[in-house]
């Protein structure tokens, strides 16, 4: 498939899971406010960042009353030209988990609540990998949780990626609440 392609059916799908209705579902971190900087130790450990890549602290109120399950994505609309970059995928947390404590997203996944299932990022790691754009304007970071109607998503661990998972949550998502963080080096 095409850069142009993929860029293509991840808009849309974005654009289609965009449409839910809203019922005061809200994300939020005590570690960076909407259109905050992430601290530099959410940042990656490599490719010239000198973060420690772990996870920031999240928590959401709860989801529509016939929420089965939670996902998670982190994504940087500003990377690769537009194209993007998935940072954190994670799918099956379970309906009473309204957070995730900080480095949540390490690859063991023992900072996870029980069950939750993280896919691979476009580092092609298991779990998180934090901000790691080039040097230049601040990036911004979309956390968006997932209210679905499913106890499990139809998807396979570490290979589900972030337009992989979208692709499976369609037609699935009760509500969602996105939190933008920025990140510059």
């Amino acid at each position: 498939m095409r850069v142009q392609d993929l860029a293509g059916v991840v808009f849309a799908a974005i654009t289609t899971l965009s449409q839910v209705t809203m019922v005061s579902f809200q994300l939020t971190s005590p570690a960076f406010q909407s259109q905050g900087m992430l601290l530099a130790r959410y940042s990656y450990s490599g490719y010239g960042c000198t973060g420690q890549n772990i996870s920031p602290p999240l928590a959401w109120t709860a989801g529509p009353a016939n929420t089965r399950s939670y996902a998670l994505t982190v994504f940087d609309p500003d990377a690769r030209n537009g194209v993007g970059w998935w940072h954190w995928v994670v799918f099956d947390i379970a309906p009473n988990v309204t957070k995730l404590p900080e480095h949540a997203g390490s690859g063991s996944g023992s900072f996870l609540p029980q069950g939750a299932v993280q896919g691979r990022n476009d580092f092609q790691n298991v779990g998180w990998s934090g901000p790691c754009p080039p040097p230049g304007p601040a990036h911004h970071y979309v956390f968006t949780v997932y209210a679905l109607d499913l106890a499990s998503v139809p998807a396979t661990s570490e290979l589900t990626s972030g337009p992989a998972l979208l692709q499976a949550m369609r037609g699935h998502v009760l509500a969602k609440a996105s939190l933008v963080g920025r990140f510059s080096r």
